[in-house]
């Protein structure tokens, strides 16, 4: 895939009711959605590095899947109050116990907002029906000065991996744009899955501070 190919393509619209069965369903894969992850993982390093202490403080795990980033969080810091949130009842059921779940879309968060100290959005908002509202209620259930990360694929990268015909990759401009309308500072930068290892162009990280 060229260049040029990579920003002429527009992904199919999908409804969220089409967005809830496909997921109720690809929850059955352990292979492709696992309920764990490696805490040795950058990801999940850079996510905990970027949210702080969050010992007795509240945050948002958005279009969590099965909670695995939110079982870390638990598991270092057992008095955080990890709120789970995906469009899929079904993934919600792996989530572990201890952990709020809800079921409800990314542009549409069933949240007070400012009610949580952080929030973050793992390979998620790929699969929002719609990128500025999901962004703006990331935002918004944010307390001023806490924090937001999002982890994401580099549209640069399209085509190196199949994908469900909806979803959206992002240039970083792209997504600092968005946050910077709601976040007094806002950074991205290339990433890796493991730290020691230069990123190969696949995943961005964008972190802000409301």
């Amino acid at each position: 895939m060229s260049f040029l190919d990579r920003f002429r393509h527009k992904p199919r619209e999908a409804s969220t009711a089409e967005l809830r069965a496909f997921f109720n369903q690809a929850a059955s894969s352990e292979e492709h959605y696992p309920s764990t992850i490696d805490p040795r993982i950058f990801h999940v390093k850079l996510v905990l590095e970027h949210l702080g202490d969050l010992s007795g403080k509240r945050v948002a795990d958005v279009g969590c899947g099965k909670g695995r980033f939110g079982r870390v969080i638990k598991e270092r810091y057992p008095t955080a109050r990890v709120c789970a949130v995906d469009i899929a009842e079904a993934m919600l059921a792996h989530v572990p116990q201890g952990i709020d779940r809800t079921a409800a879309a990314m542009t549409e968060l069933p949240l007070a907002s400012g009610s949580c100290d952080g929030a973050y959005a793992t390979e998620s908002l790929e699969h929002a029906v719609d990128i500025p509202k999901a962004v703006e209620e990331l935002c918004r259930i944010v307390k001023p000065g806490g924090r937001i990360a999002i982890i994401d694929k580099d549209i640069k990268a399209w085509g190196r991996l199949e994908t469900p015909a909806w979803e959206r990759w992002f240039g970083r401009a792209e997504l600092e744009k968005l946050l910077a309308r709601h976040c007094e500072a806002v950074s991205s930068r290339p990433i890796s899955y493991w730290e020691e290892i230069e990123p190969d162009g696949l995943f961005l990280a964008w972190l802000a501070v409301k």
